[in-house]
């Protein structure tokens, strides 16, 4: 039988699930012989062992009283540092409960009925288990055992009772109720889920009075499927069941902490979050850290240090990168600018710049706390562009590229946001939200879409938009780190490449989209393959694409359509087999969509099927990227390709596989504050670029590879060649002045204007071809620090473009913007 439940939604769950687990088992373990504390207790947070007098009738109405009246009355003893585990808590909270309708919306109705009798017998199953055993552990005199009831029944007792308290009070609609989007105060009872918190409650006290890995694997185990199958039985939506586990996995801790007999048996519950002492050091291997922008100065900056030698851990195949890995490069280069006695040096300046930017991190790498939250900056930008800018990567080209499919058209264009980020020990976030102003875009003209339609074998559909007034979430995630491994879910990009203008298999030249990802945030050793090809780094993610229109089954056009739309996933290596020398592979796919549910089986086929009928699995890429440090010059010269192929298992040898070679000078022989940058993008094939779909007359998606429009790898669109070159003079790290060319040519025979979309010929008495065509652009800019929480930069483009499809004669349009950036340094923690 096929598992139909759709894999973001499964695996998160069961991800938060087991997080819980790993919190429960967190900080340093209790002896047993903790000594009891007599006499009265000025509230009912008691220390573990203290009250270990475990009876029915009197003393467990009594810890019943107390339970709840510690719980309700809790609020009244926060203090600032109880941010540690408020702040991440409730990013949580907000994030699931922002996603819920989505994944309620995910999940088929064909195991609703199996997963509601799961989760139902389940936790019918832990409650008989706890009343079983205090029973049969009078009957055989084993207090050990009767605790373990008596607590669990504590536990769930306390937990029930909150669960139906917040019910009543927040009256939100369960996923099958209503409009479907779980609204609050209006008579629901979804809110929280008392099934996940009768599981976890008993789970946790089982899982702590019998510490063995056995019997721990089971309790969790048991208590995360419920947590599941309540998601999947359609009774709850993910905040629900999440909280509801929390709320569960909170009286159990408190239960056991205070009441459990420490002379009996059990281990230990230690704090929350852990506290370094001079015997117990932070391990900053669990350190969560929010991500660096792709966009950010950032990258640049350690780039240049690492073409001149500074810095051998920098894998520029796989970004972005977290700001306590970053931190940990910054150590390197330290260590070698003061071997070299280069402090001085265009080298020295740029490290100093970076160390400014992460003095927090490095004080983390050397004991400092993980706690922390910060307003990082406020930004607003204006745009404006006169003439006719390009917009359609995938069949012409865009004016503006790499930012995260921004909407733009002629006229004023605007937009206004904020970057926050906020860590706790293992948790952190991060968050991009801004405004969105573009005007309205009129549709291209009947023959242009006819002649796009005809390429991409559909049927012309108008594409303008209304004018833009937004609020648009950009890169947007909570993280959770253990042993270097992060994982992450929200709206997030990715670069896998080593490339300027646009990694060919992932960049953020489209919209960021919402992604589970699982990054090993440094590198790691793997066992027998690190001894030829060095250290790795990988990483994972799984999303789902939006603005898909058209598909091909294999006979007709199917579309337009809005939902469902496919999914994506996509994995991506890196090894250093030297300190000059970086190589990776990656591979992304695209499956689901209409008549080809997203299930498991499918999943895995994506890796190794190419063909089945006309139920093709899915759309592959892959890639194949280096970066080489030349011996000798490698402080002046660094090449690097980046190279794509469609459905095969590398490019590395492959006769139409597409190349993006480039060739870097972090700084010019006699002018050490200048760097030099070139790129150029050539495909084997004339009629279609990979990154567009290639027609087999199987199952294929009509828009591409794209998000929203966009193309999500280079913007060098379907049969298109491409060079770029950036000449960058560095007055500090901070403020530069860039000139840059970037050239896109189109092949004459893609995009015609007869009703064939291949084999274009010149029209009757036209002497230029009638299709594909070319673009170039001439650009300035700069970007300045005002002073230290205060910058402006500034883009001036000259752009000429003739696609005779699109007009008739060349066509010039500019852009100019001017953005503000502000960072406050608003700042929590220590």
């Amino acid at each position: 039988m096929k598992c139909r439940v759709p894999g973001l939604a499964l695996f998160l769950v069961l991800t938060a699930g087991f997080n819980l687990a790993m919190w429960a088992q967190g900080g340093p373990p209790e002896t047993v012989s903790t000594p009891r504390v007599q006499g009265p207790k000025p509230d009912y947070f008691l220390q573990p062992g203290e009250d270990p007098e475990n009876r029915l009738v009197s003393p467990f109405v009594k810890h019943l009283v107390g339970d709840q009246k510690q719980f309700w009355t809790e609020p009244t003893r926060l203090h600032v540092q109880d941010l540690k585990w408020i702040a991440p808590f409730a990013g949580v909270t907000a994030a699931f409960i922002a996603s819920d309708s989505w994944w309620a919306k995910q999940i088929p109705l064909s195991h609703v009925s199996t997963s509601k009798k799961i989760s139902d017998y389940g936790t019918y199953s832990l409650i008989g288990l706890g009343g079983a055993s205090f029973v049969f552990a009078h009957m055989n005199h084993d207090d050990h055992l009767s605790e373990t009831g008596l607590l669990a029944g504590e536990a769930a007792i306390d937990s029930t009772a909150v669960a139906y308290a917040f019910k009543e009070i927040t009256q939100r609609q369960r996923p099958y109720q209503g409009n479907g989007n779980g609204d609050f105060f209006v008579g629901g009872a979804s809110f929280p889920s008392e099934h996940s918190a009768v599981a976890w409650s008993i789970a946790s006290i089982w899982a702590h009075e019998y510490p063995g890995w056995f019997s721990q694997m089971a309790a969790y185990g048991l208590a995360s499927t419920i947590t599941t199958t309540r998601v999947t039985a359609k009774q709850h939506f993910p905040s629900d069941a999440i909280i509801g586990s929390a709320l569960g996995w909170y009286f159990g801790r408190q239960v056991y902490r205070a009441h459990h007999d420490p002379e009996i048996g059990g281990s230990g519950w230690g704090p929350l979050i852990d506290h370094a002492t001079a015997e117990h050091a932070r391990n900053t291997d669990n350190m969560a850290s929010p991500y660096v922008p792709i966009d950010s100065w950032v990258y640049p900056a350690i780039e240049r240090l690492a073409a001149l030698g500074y810095i051998d851990t920098a894998y520029l195949g796989i970004r972005p990168w977290t700001r306590m890995a970053c931190a940990r490069m910054l150590e390197q280069a330290a260590e070698k600018l003061h071997d070299d006695g280069m402090n001085d040096s265009e080298a020295g300046k740029t490290y100093r710049a970076l160390t400014g930017e992460f003095a927090t991190e490095t004080a983390r790498l050397d004991g400092g706390p993980n706690v922390g939250a910060r307003l990082d900056s406020i930004y607003t930008r204006a745009l404006g562009i006169s003439g006719t800018p390009l917009r359609d990567g995938y069949h012409f080209g865009q004016t503006i590229i790499n930012d995260y499919g921004r909407p733009y058209w002629n006229g004023f264009n605007d937009v206004t946001g904020l970057t926050a980020d906020a860590e706790v020990g293992p948790v952190a976030f991060y968050f991009q939200g801004e405004y969105q102003h573009a005007p309205a875009i009129p549709s291209d003209p009947p023959p242009v879409l006819a002649a796009t339609a005809a390429a991409d074998l559909t049927v012309p559909l108008a594409n303008g938009q209304n004018q833009l007034d937004r609020f648009r979430l950009l890169d947007s995630a909570a993280l959770f780190q253990v042993n270097n491994v992060q994982f992450s879910a929200g709206t997030e990009s990715s670069w896998l490449g080593p490339g300027e203008a646009g990694s060919l298999l992932m960049s953020n030249n489209a919209p960021p989209f919402p992604t589970f990802k699982v990054d090993s945030v440094t590198p790691y050793e793997i066992p027998l393959l690190s001894r030829l090809l060095g250290p790795a780094r990988t990483e994972f993610f799984i999303g789902q694409l939006s603005g898909q229109t058209w598909e091909f089954d294999g006979s007709n056009v199917v579309g337009p359509y809005p939902t469902p739309q496919p999914f994506i996933h996509g994995e991506k290596i890196s090894f250093k087999p030297t300190a000059n020398f970086e190589l990776g592979m990656g591979v992304t796919a695209m499956f689901g969509g209409p008549g080809l549910p997203v299930t498991w089986h499918n999943f895995f086929r994506t890796f190794f099927s190419h063909t089945s009928g006309t139920n093709n699995p899915g759309k592959r890429f892959s890639a194949a990227d280096f970066t080489y440090r030349v011996p000798g010059i490698r402080k002046w010269l660094s090449v690097y390709a980046d190279s794509l192929v469609v459905d095969e298992y590398s490019p590395i040898g492959s006769s139409r596989a597409n190349i993006n070679p480039g060739i870097y000078m972090p700084q010019i022989p006699k002018i050490p504050k200048m760097e030099f940058r070139a790129e150029g993008v050539n495909e084997s094939r004339t009629d279609e670029f990979a990154p567009g779909f290639v027609y087999y007359g199987l199952r294929r998606y009509r828009s591409g590879y794209t998000n929203d429009g966009y193309l999500l790898g280079s913007s060098v669109g379907r049969a298109g060649r491409g060079a770029q070159g950036w000449l960058t003079y560095s007055i500090s790290p901070h403020n530069q002045v860039q000139l840059g060319y970037r050239l896109q040519t189109v092949a004459p025979n893609f995009v015609c204007v007869q009703p064939a979309g291949s084999n274009c010929s010149a029209l009757p008495g036209a002497a230029a071809p009638a299709g594909g065509g070319r673009s170039a652009d001439y650009s300035a800019q700069g970007k300045f620090m005002l002073r230290h929480d205060l910058s402006v930069s500034g883009l001036f483009q000259y752009e000429q473009w003739r696609f005779p499809v699109l007009a008739p004669t060349r066509q010039v349009d500019v852009t100019a913007s001017f953005q503000l950036t502000y960072y406050p340094k608003w700042r929590i923690g220590r």
